[in-house]
């Protein structure tokens, strides 16, 4: 039997992952303000690996208290957070999966409602669980209150921080690593120059721009050794024309690739609100084929992938090497199971407590 190209397997360093179906990091804004990953994280993503999806990776978490988003992300900033994410990694394991997580620090977008159970928006106060934001430059986002301007001192303690949390990942038991650069968030603030105005060394030119992203790109990886492999989440363009934009991008994913980065996320968008995004089936896909074809690395595509055979096509093509699904996965952890027989592919690792539920 041909097995399509989305069950064929990957290897990046030492891990081979079983096939090109992903679970995009989603954030859950379901821990407590301790940055403590709960039973939902275990059931969530353990459900997602059940489905055999064969990269599972755990939504954005913070290198820091004040990197989360809202008062209710989850953290890897201290032994707590690490020892409670073992089981969960454990069973993602026990299920032929790879268990992943992105590391991410918020930046300006943080201290911020999570969208639901709470009744405040906006910025959080220090009473609902809030703090003082830190960014590139002192401009806020729109409707969140003004961050501080970091230091060097601020973008040291930073680049540590990260180092620190790609440890106890590691400790952890995951066995790929995300850093988060799209989305708006910190190191996408210091790439676009929509957020960054600085004059000194991490501001003004793209390589100035980049240089934190790069920094701390080679701090994750003497951290984690030659075996690991390391993703960089990107937003490939800004959406608009005074943003960040597209052969940008390519440029820094060459830079990342060299400093220790094996393979590019690509997204878009979330510097600002109130830009019309086209938004479609795929939408997103042609921005991870630029970078794949120009800057010649690894990438996976998302946005609004939500077939087998698109998914397929995608990835069969040579267009990207893997896809990464997001409100699909949400919608139908076990994608992966209903995609192979929509493809006419007899799975061999069916969970075998629903192989009685296997399509024929």
């Amino acid at each position: 039997m041909t097995v399509p190209t989305i069950f064929q397997p990957l290897t990046l360093r030492g891990v081979t992952i079983p096939n090109r179906i992903w679970l995009s990091p989603l954030c859950e804004y379901s821990a407590k303000t301790d940055g403590v990953p709960t039973d939902w994280h275990m059931v969530h993503l353990g459900s997602v690996a059940i489905g055999r999806a064969g990269l599972v990776m755990a939504e954005a978490t913070a290198i820091e208290p004040i990197g989360r988003i809202s008062p209710h992300d989850v953290g890897i900033w201290n032994d707590e957070q690490r020892d409670a994410w073992k089981p969960i990694t454990a069973f993602i394991r026990s299920q032929g999966s790879i268990p992943a997580i992105q590391l991410a620090h918020a930046g300006r977008k943080g201290s911020t409602a999570p969208g639901w159970g709470v009744d405040y928006s906006g910025t959080a106060t220090p009473e609902q669980g809030g703090w003082q934001t830190q960014a590139p430059s002192p401009i806020a986002f729109d409707g969140y209150a003004a961050p501080l301007e970091m230091t060097r001192d601020d973008i040291a303690r930073v680049v540590t921080a990260w180092r620190e949390a790609a440890r106890r990942s590691l400790e952890a038991g995951f066995e790929v690593l995300e850093i988060h650069a799209a989305h708006g968030y910190l190191l996408h603030e210091f790439l676009s120059p929509l957020t960054n105005l600085r004059t000194d060394e991490f501001g003004g030119p793209l390589m100035n721009r980049a240089r934190v992203l790069l920094d701390v790109i080679r701090a994750v990886r003497d951290q984690i050794g030659d075996s690991i492999p390391l993703f960089v989440r990107f937003s490939a363009t800004d959406w608009t024309d005074e943003g960040l934009q597209p052969a940008d991008v390519e440029q820094v994913a060459v830079w990342a690739h060299e400093c220790g980065a094996d393979f590019m996320d690509i997204s878009t968008g979330g510097i600002q609100g109130g830009i019309h995004i086209p938004t479609g089936p795929g939408y997103q896909v042609r921005f991870a084929e630029g970078v794949h074809r120009n800057a010649q690395v690894p990438t996976s595509a998302v946005g609004q992938i939500t077939t087998p055979e698109q998914a397929e096509e995608l990835v069969a093509s040579g267009a990207v090497d893997a896809v990464m699904l997001g409100r699909e996965l949400m919608r139908d952890p076990h994608f992966a199971l209903r995609a192979a027989t929509a493809l006419g592919y007899d799975l061999p690792s069916w969970p075998p407590q629903y192989e009685r539920a296997k399509l024929r």
